[in-house]
């Protein structure tokens, strides 16, 4: 019996010794700064490459309706990090981080998913789009107008680890939500956006992506 038990204690701290030497995937480049590789979307009327950035809109042209720049896989678990610059002229001034979302196909341009919301009222909040049209909570005001950076390059982050959603916005947590309904899908597409209704443009460079366990 004390054999089998010391097999037993042994086994069970090479289990352990294993789960902790698991490692997360390395952080990678989603976009390489002179490509669409990996991207899919309206790369003809409303995104394009400039300066290593992805930029979608206009600030002369009103945009007609919400479009969406996906990657071409889904992610589950991960960080992703990247940063984003937001100006406009006139009307809705709005862009987000889609992300563990899917294409709609009526309208083929839409989306349904999660989003990191970007704009006024809005910044740094979680936005659930074309699904329960809300959003789902956001910051605390004071603190995004104490570290939000108007019309410069801002740090974005968001933490997708099982059902608990973390926004960062230059370093600082704006909000920490855990989902509720078991029914909502927790893997999907990542999808930069920029909303219609407005003479706005947005551009995002450095997207990085660490896949977790």
């Amino acid at each position: 019996m004390a054999k089998h038990l010391l097999i037993f204690s042994l086994a069970g701290i090479l289990t352990l010794t294993n789960l902790f030497l698991i490692p997360s995937q390395k952080a990678v480049r989603l976009f390489d700064g002179k490509s669409f590789k990996g991207w899919e979307g309206d790369t003809v009327t409303t995104w394009r490459i400039e300066n290593g950035a992805l930029v979608g809109g206009s600030l002369v042209t009103k945009v007609p309706h919400n479009d969406f720049l996906c990657t071409q896989r889904s992610f589950s678990n991960f960080i992703l990090k990247l940063k984003f610059k937001l100006a406009g002229t006139e009307g809705f001034i709005n862009s987000g981080v889609q992300f563990r979302s899917k294409r709609l196909t009526n309208p083929a341009y839409e989306m349904i998913g999660y989003q990191a919301d970007l704009g006024d009222n809005y910044w740094a909040s979680l936005y659930d789009e074309s699904r329960r049209n809300k959003t789902l909570i956001g910051p605390d005001a004071a603190l995004v107008k104490k570290i939000l950076k108007p019309g410069a390059w801002n740090d974005f982050e968001v933490r997708a680890e099982n059902r608990r959603i973390r926004i960062l916005l230059n370093g600082q947590q704006t909000v920490d939500y855990t989902e509720p309904d078991e029914s909502i899908p927790q893997s999907g597409l990542i999808g930069l956006q920029i909303h219609g209704g407005g003479k706005a443009e947005v551009a995002y460079k450095d997207i990085i992506i660490q896949e977790l366990p």
